[in-house]
C-alpha cells in the first residue's frame, strides 16, 4: 500500500533530506501534525487530538514505529548534527534502524489536556498510533520498537491492534510497573505537586528530576563517577554528585512542563497489560543494572507472552538508561530483531 501523505490533512509540514538537508531528498523527513479521533480510556466521549509526528526514511519502505521514554519526543533522529535526535546513533542512514531500508514513525506523547481528560493511559497512546497508521495509509508496521514507556505503549498497541504490526522490540519496559518503581515515581510526583501548591514549580520539578536520575542510572556508574570527597562551598559541604544532579534538574525544567511530567509519570504506573493478549513475536532487551524494570519482570513477560519471545540480556553500568547509552551493544540486536 502506498504510504504517500494526503496534503489536505497535514499541517505544519517540514520535509527535508536526512542526509543532505535538501528539500524532498531521498530520505525525506516529514515533521507534521494530524488531527485524529480516539475514545480515551478515562474519558466519556471520543475526542479529536492533534498528534505531532515524525515520518522519515526511504520512501515507500516498510514503516518501523520507534518510541522512547516519557521525556523523549518525536525527534528520534534529525538532520541537524548540532542537535541530534535522542536515538540518533541507532536511527540513521546505515545505522541499526537503517533509514535507507526502513521508514521510521514516531510521535510526541499526548497528554490529558489534549484528550479532555485528567489522566492518560498507554492504551490511549497506542490508539493514537493506530489511528495515525490509518491516516497515513499504512496497513501494517514492520515493527514497533519501544524503549521504557515506549515499550509499555508497544505492548498496549499489540494487545489492542495486533494486526497492525508484525513484531515487537521491547527495551527496558514490561507489562506493568514494579511497585518499588511506582513508589519512587509517586514521591517524585508528590514533590512536583508540593511545588505547584507553594508556587515553586520549577524548583520542585528540578528536584523531582534529580531524584529520578538516581533511579535511571546504575549503582556502578554513580560509584565510578562520583566517589570523590566533598568540598566546602559557601556554608556547607557540597558532594560531587550534586553538581551532576542539579545540572540534570535545570536541563529538564528548561524543556519540560510540570503537568506533562505528572501525567506521563502517572501513565507509567497505571499501565497494566495482560501478556497473554499479545500474540506478536517479540524481542525483549533487558539490563541487569536496571532498577526500574527488574530483569525478573522481563523474564515473567517473556514467559507469559502468547507469541514467541526471546530475551536478550545486556550488561551495562548505566541502569535503566542503558537503552540510551549502549548503542554499540544494542545495534546488532536491533538489526537481528528487524530481520
Amino acid at each position: 500500500m502506498s504510504q504517500l501523505t494526503d496534503p489536505r490533512t497535514v499541517r505544519h509540514a517540514d520535509v527535508v533530506d536526512l542526509a543532505t538537508g535538501s528539500r524532498h531528498g531521498a530520505l525525506g523527513m516529514q515533521r507534521t501534525t494530524r488531527q485524529l479521533r480516539i475514545q480515551p480510556k478515562y474519558g466519556h466521549a471520543a475526542r479529536d487530538v492533534d498528534v505531532r509526528y515524525l515520518w522519515c526514511g526511504a520512501p515507500d519502505a516498510p514503516t518501523v514505529i520507534v518510541q522512547g521514554g516519557i521525556s523523549a519526543d518525536r525527534d528520534v533522529t534529525t538532520p541537524d548534527a548540532a542537535n541530534p535526535g535522542w536515538w540518533q546513533a541507532l536511527v540513521a542512514a546505515d545505522a541499526a534502524i537503517d533509514l535507507t531500508r526502513w521508514r521510521v514513525l514516531a510521535i510526541d506523547w499526548a497528554v490529558p489536556g489534549e484528550l479532555g481528560t485528567k489522566t492518560i493511559s498507554s492504551e490511549d497512546q497506542a490508539d493514537l498510533l493506530a489511528a495515525l497508521l490509518d491516516a497515513l495509509g499504512i496497513a501494517k508496521a514492520h515493527a514497533f520498537v519501544g524503549s521504557s514507556y515506549g515499550a509499555m505503549v508497544a505492548l498496549a498497541f499489540a494487545a489492542r491492534h495486533a494486526q497492525r504490526a508484525e513484531r515487537l522490540v521491547l527495551l527496558a519496559g514490561a507489562h506493568h510497573a514494579h511497585p518499588l518503581s511506582t513508589a519512587q515515581r509517586s514521591v517524585q510526583r508528590g514533590i512536583v505537586r508540593l511545588g505547584q501548591s507553594s508556587g515553586q514549580i520549577d524548583a520542585a520539578l528540578a528536584l523531582a528530576r534529580e531524584l529520578a536520575m538516581t533511579t535511571y542510572r546504575g549503582s556502578a556508574e554513580f560509584g565510578r563517577r562520583f566517589a570523590g570527597a566533598p568540598e566546602w562551598r559557601g556554608d556547607r559541604f557540597h558532594f560531587p554528585v550534586e553538581d551532576y544532579l542539579e545540572h540534570q534538574g535545570r536541563r529538564f525544567v528548561a524543556r519540560f512542563d510540570a503537568d506533562r511530567f505528572l501525567a506521563l509519570s502517572e501513565s507509567i504506573d497505571l499501565h497494566d497489560i495482560q501478556p497473554e493478549r499479545v500474540p506478536l513475536p517479540a524481542t525483549l532487551i533487558g539490563f541487569p543494572s536496571d532498577r526500574l524494570v527488574p530483569l525478573a519482570d522481563l523474564c515473567e513477560l517473556q514467559r507469559r507472552l502468547r507469541g514467541p519471545a526471546t530475551l536478550e540480556v545486556v550488561e551495562s553500568p548505566y541502569g535503566h538508561d542503558a537503552f540510551l547509552k549502549e548503542p554499540e551493544q544494542l545495534a546488532p540486536l536491533l538489526r537481528a530483531a528487524l530481520m
